[in-house]
């Protein structure tokens, strides 16, 4: 395996997770920067909220993108079989490599969004039905309460077990990486949290009379 050529695959996968869509597209379309305005995040749920779903389903195509295409690059490394332990590895590395890059952007001063978009496209691409499976509990997680963030949380903490009681074999590298994952998820969730707790939290109010 030559190792130069991992690294820079490493150094692309986290420039494509510093793309920050949510900032350039609010910026080109809007004249704003979505750092300023409600939650101060860079992401999905904030662009929507604030600039509306002419750039918000942008973000998010982009943002699931950036994290699919990151985990891709694992298969240009040679000597790499196919469903390999080295294989899932270098996903899992690459894909993190893509989520630090959307937390912490290179291009826009390291403020960046939470990763749930990019996430997605990282468990898309390397367990897909595990992924359909959380997007059905953050569905469900989401009409009963209408919490973005919660439905986003829960499905973060659904995958683990997902991975842990419906992936056939024995990923290691996987399960770790789900674990993280859901830390991160709740670690970037903070706020939300509270502000759940607290019944202050912003709900999307689709179920609202006009």
């Amino acid at each position: 395996m030559n190792i130069w050529i991992s690294l820079v695959f490493l150094i692309l996968a986290y420039l494509m997770g510093s793309v920050s869509s949510a900032v350039w597209l609010g910026r080109a379309m809007k004249g704003v920067d979505v750092r300023n305005l409600g939650s101060g995040n860079a992401g999905f749920a904030n662009v929507m909220r604030n600039l509306g779903p002419l750039v918000g389903v942008p973000v998010l195509i982009i943002d699931t993108l950036k994290g699919y295409l990151a985990v891709q690059l694992a298969y240009l490394i040679p000597g790499i079989a196919s469903d390999s332990e080295a294989l899932y590895f270098w996903q899992i590395i690459f894909g993190m490599a893509a989520l630090v890059g959307h937390l912490f952007p290179i291009f826009t001063g390291f403020r960046g969004g939470k990763g749930v978009a990019t996430g997605l496209g990282i468990v898309l691409a390397i367990y897909p039905f595990g992924a359909l499976l959380s997007f059905v509990v953050f569905l469900i997680a989401f009409l009963a309460s209408q919490y973005v963030s919660l439905g986003s949380l829960m499905a973060g903490i659904s995958f683990p077990l997902f991975v842990l009681f419906l992936l056939p074999g024995d990923n290691v590298p996987l399960m770790v990486f789900s674990w993280v994952v859901a830390a991160l998820l709740v670690l970037t969730h903070q706020k939300n949290i509270d502000r759940i707790l607290k019944g202050q939290e912003h709900r999307a109010g689709i179920f609202k009379r006009k």
